[in-house]
């Protein structure tokens, strides 16, 4: 190869009569005495050829090839059209557009007088066991009854008669007593119902987010098929992308990718490859990928544009 070894000061050599003569760089050689104009022609020659030839090393020694790059966009985790189990008026809304919220958090409220006087008398009813205690002591009493009479009847001096009376209404009472049981129960249950109902006029945001649109305000009424509020989930955000068929199976999940967003968002940052489509697109030839990245302080926002690296 050329280039071990050669530059711009190395020595040269030219074939005269089957035998090498060496020029070096100086004017003047052991073997040949040049003159001084001869000598820097020489030497300017030297430095031509050895650049000449130092020039495929410097093309051979590459540097490693970068990572392929692709446009990508920002969304949201997840965008919650939020509505109401139910219809009806709307009492009160309690967060407005930009406003952060969390999961559970209530953000609004419907008029709920009529439910919450139901919830009340549910509650009084539940509650409510006196009839079940009256008739255990009926029944503990029926039952000492019983015992008196079976002993009188020993003595022969009650008749079989008054102890199958007094025997039959101690199980009448015992029954009374479950059915009081029973009541109670059903009162409960109750109870729970018309709590769950109360519990529908109540909206609470399913995820942690950002408000992103406010339809309706207080003394608005709410339909079956509009809703109050958009509310998006930026932490952990997704990376849509797209790549060619070509790439396809080099990409795995969980593998990881460099991201770079546009302005005014800078820097390299680190996302997770969470999807791979395992449907492609035959008119483009691409397929989609859709990577994972953590936003926990909610700097990055939603919509932008990115350059994403493999």
């Amino acid at each position: 190869m050329f280039c071990a070894g050669m530059s711009s000061s190395s020595a040269f050599s030219r074939s005269r009569g089957g035998r090498i003569e060496d020029f070096q760089d100086h004017a003047t050689t052991e073997r040949w005495q040049v003159p001084n104009g001869i000598a820097r022609y020489v030497s300017a020659a030297a430095a031509v050829l050895g650049a000449t030839l130092s020039a495929p090393c410097a093309a051979t020694e590459r540097p490693p090839a970068a990572g392929k790059q692709f446009d990508c966009l920002l969304e949201a985790r997840v965008t919650v059209k939020l509505g109401a189990p139910v219809t009806g008026l709307i009492r009160k809304v309690h967060v407005d557009r930009g406003d952060m919220v969390k999961a559970g958090q209530v953000v609004a409220n419907l008029e709920a007088e009529v439910q919450e006087a139901v919830v009340e008398l549910a509650r009084i009813r539940a509650s409510n066991d006196f009839q079940m205690r009256a008739q255990s002591r009926r029944t503990e009493f029926l039952n000492r009854k019983v015992d008196r009479i079976q002993a009188l009847r020993r003595n022969e001096v009650s008749s079989l008669a008054a102890l199958d009376e007094a025997q039959t209404e101690a199980g009448i009472a015992e029954s009374t007593v479950e059915e009081a049981k029973l009541n109670l129960q059903v009162a409960q249950a109750e109870q729970r119902r018309e709590e769950a109902a109360l519990n529908q006029r109540i909206v609470r945001s399913p995820i942690d987010g950002v408000v992103i649109e406010r339809l309706l305000s207080s003394g608005e009424y709410r339909h079956e098929t509009n809703h109050l509020l958009t509310i998006a989930q930026l932490h952990p955000l997704n990376v849509e992308t797209f790549l060619p068929v070509s790439m396809y199976g080099q990409i795995a999940v969980g593998s990881s990718a460099e991201l770079r967003p546009e302005l005014p968002v800078e820097g390299a940052l680190k996302a997770t490859v969470v999807v791979i489509d395992r449907v492609l697109d035959a008119a483009s030839g691409t397929f989609g990928v859709r990577l994972e990245l953590s936003n926990p302080d909610y700097r990055l926002p939603a919509g932008i544009r990115c350059k994403v690296i493999f």
